[in-house]
């Protein structure tokens, strides 16, 4: 390529002070490259270019750069526009080929402008993001002899837009791939719905809502889900986000009406950050106990356009809560309430009553003589016997305890003896139905009854009832042909 000084003297100070880089280039060499080939038959330029590397660069000597403005010489490091010339090679190489293929092709097509996007490099070897346009100059359009070329240094734009792909690669990492379930939502229109009813008049909204509960279910209806992660489809049992999108309804229902309620009342009262406990469903119907933690993102505290909801799957610790409830209260072996249970009951039924309040209380017959004969696996099945049949002869608020060993106690609120003695007909006949379920040791109760009157001390109640018990178990034993003075079991 060879250089020269051809422009106008009108436009010498405008072409050298402009602020992007300016190349006066002439391209008539290419245009008589271009009639050779198209004199030997070619049409498809690009196809003839990457079939060989080599006549790209043929165009591109056959180019002459005629003038480059200051501008040009500050962007690619050169002090002269000679040492840039002669180093066209380090500007030009590697992707800029593909794009050079483009601008000659718009060439070729009889546009003549082009722009493109390409990489060109200073001489020391940094890489320079550019746009590159061009065009003919008017008068010049025949031979393509005055081609102006502009460059617009695009670099901090590009670098930038590479950090802001990563941060967003980084983001969407951190969201899809958190420990926890994340929802993306937009509250907007339940913000809109609120202030309704604050521009109303509305001043005490938790009376409000429970007068018209239909609102709360609007409100509900209103949320729009914008994203999830990939940890809620799992804890929701979900195969995709589409589908979990279009099954709400059967994550949010039953229990949750009231926690969302509760919610609302927050964000009337302001709290855009607010936590809770609550309960979802996946969609196979499974239970799902969750800690929410729902917050207004910053910047859309104004609308609620934006609100980030993160639930913890807390089912693990809400069913060993449960079961260690379960355990302060029951009986293991028998599932039957347990004596500390009774205890608390008793005490709660002699304030409260309802009154009467009948006692049964129930030795298992036999219990001693199946350990010493059968072993204790056989005990404990007659023992897991004697709780099902007493837990499915009363009904809530009655209820059924393991007192002792081999005792037993039900409770029976608001019953008189009449009443009583009909439930313990109904454990006779359960008692009858079991032993023809089971072979082996035979179940029986021996029982005694004790109803206690309003005004009334309920532990005297007790006491006749086991005193009833001791007198049946000694007919019992009677009928047994035991010795009612060998231990009881």
């Amino acid at each position: 390529m060879t250089t020269s000084l051809l422009l106008p003297d009108d436009y010498v100070q405008m072409f050298e002070l402009a602020p992007i880089s300016l190349w006066l280039e002439d391209y008539s060499g290419v245009r008589a490259l271009f009639e050779e080939w198209r004199a030997d038959g070619v049409t498809d330029l690009r196809a003839h270019l990457r079939a060989d590397r080599r006549r790209v660069e043929e165009c591109s000597r056959r180019l002459r750069v005629l003038q480059v403005n200051r501008r040009t010489l500050e962007l690619f490091g050169a002090e002269s526009m000679g040492q840039l010339v002669d180093k066209l090679d380090v500007v030009f190489r590697d992707a800029m080929f593909d794009t050079f293929i483009s601008e000659l092709s718009s060439l070729w097509e009889g546009q003549l402008r082009f722009s493109n996007q390409t990489v060109n490099y200073t001489l020391d070897g940094r890489p320079l993001h550019i746009i590159v346009h061009g065009a003919v100059l008017p008068g010049h359009e025949a031979r393509w002899d005055r081609v102006l070329v502009s460059i617009d240094d695009i670099s901090h734009r590009v670098q930038a837009e590479r950090q802001l792909a990563l941060s967003e690669c980084y983001a969407r990492g951190l969201f899809e791939h958190s420990p926890v379930s994340l929802w993306v939502e937009d509250f907007s229109a339940v913000k809109r719905l609120i202030d309704e009813v604050r521009a109303a008049g509305i001043r005490d909204f938790r009376t409000f809502i429970d007068v018209h509960p239909e609102f709360v279910e609007r409100c509900m209806q209103e949320i729009r889900v914008v994203d999830v992660n990939q940890l809620t489809l799992t804890l929701f049992a979900a195969p995709d986000k589409a589908t979990l999108l279009r099954r709400l309804n059967e994550v949010f229902r039953d229990d949750m009406r009231a926690h969302f309620a509760e919610q609302l009342i927050d964000l009337w009262d302001g709290k855009l950050f607010q936590q809770r406990e609550t309960v979802n469903y996946s969609l196979e119907g499974e239970t799902v106990h969750v800690h929410l933690q729902f917050s207004v993102l910053p910047g859309r505290e104004h609308d609620w356009s934006l609100v980030l909801v993160s639930l913890t799957d807390i089912t693990a610790r809400k069913k060993a809560e449960a079961y260690l409830e379960f355990l302060g209260k029951h009986d293991v072996l028998t599932k039957l309430r347990n004596r500390s249970y009774y205890t608390d009951e008793l005490n709660r039924l002699q304030r409260k009553g309802p009154f009467p309040v009948a006692v049964i209380i129930a030795d298992l017959n036999g219990l001693k003589l199946t350990n010493d004969q059968m072993g204790h696996a056989a005990g404990d099945a007659l023992l897991q016997r004697a709780g099902e049949v007493l837990a499915k002869a009363v009904d809530t608020p009655a209820c059924a305890a393991r007192i002792g060993g081999d005792e037993f106690a039900v409770l029976l609120p608001a019953t008189d003896t009449r009443a009583a003695q009909h439930v313990m007909e109904q454990i006779e006949k359960l008692v009858e139905m079991n032993n023809s379920f089971y072979p082996g040791a035979p179940l029986s109760f021996s029982m005694g009854l004790g109803v206690c009157e309003a005004g009334e001390r309920l532990d005297e109640a007790v006491a006749r009832a086991d005193a009833a018990m001791y007198e049946a178990k000694r007919q019992h034993f009677e009928s047994q042909g035991h010795d009612r003075r060998q231990p009881r079991g």
